[in-house]
């Protein structure tokens, strides 16, 4: 069996409004970290820090492999921490009466040598964190 973090939400917002959160540098920053350009399919993407110090420095980056707007988002994600192993986060966006079913499946943490279950559930506590924020910013 292989590990991979399985997050759903629901968000009192519709696919479109939710995608630009998920795709937008500026919306990106009200529940994650600031993006350093808006994704683009097939392009490179990154988050940067607002750290003391470091603020404007790439923090986890990747590259888009499929938008579908407004239903699904595919990219790879490394950082530092994860030695740039490449992991992939794949995000659904499913209307729903009153909103979006927004589901996140992040894998590849087998090729995380030292402790992928570690690095995935930190990881997985990570995601509730932004998850809190997403349903505040997108509501």
């Amino acid at each position: 069996m292989s590990t991979k973090i399985v997050k759903t939400v629901f968000l009192k917002a519709p696919p479109e409004h939710v995608w630009k959160f998920l795709t937008k540098a500026d919306k990106l920053a009200l529940w994650f970290h600031q993006g350093e350009t808006d994704l683009e399919e097939g392009g490179d993407w990154a988050l940067l820090t607002n750290s003391p110090g470091k603020e404007g420095q790439r923090m986890c980056w990747g590259k888009v492999l499929e938008m579908k707007k407004p239903e699904r988002l595919v990219h790879t994600f490394t950082h530092p921490f994860l030695q740039e192993v490449e992991t992939t986060c794949t995000w659904t966006l499913e209307e729903a009466k009153g909103g979006t079913i927004l589901t996140l499946v992040h894998d590849g943490w087998d090729n995380f040598k030292d402790d992928p279950f570690g690095m995935a559930a930190n990881h997985d506590t990570g995601w509730d964190e932004h998850f809190q924020r997403l349903r505040r910013v997108t509501s």
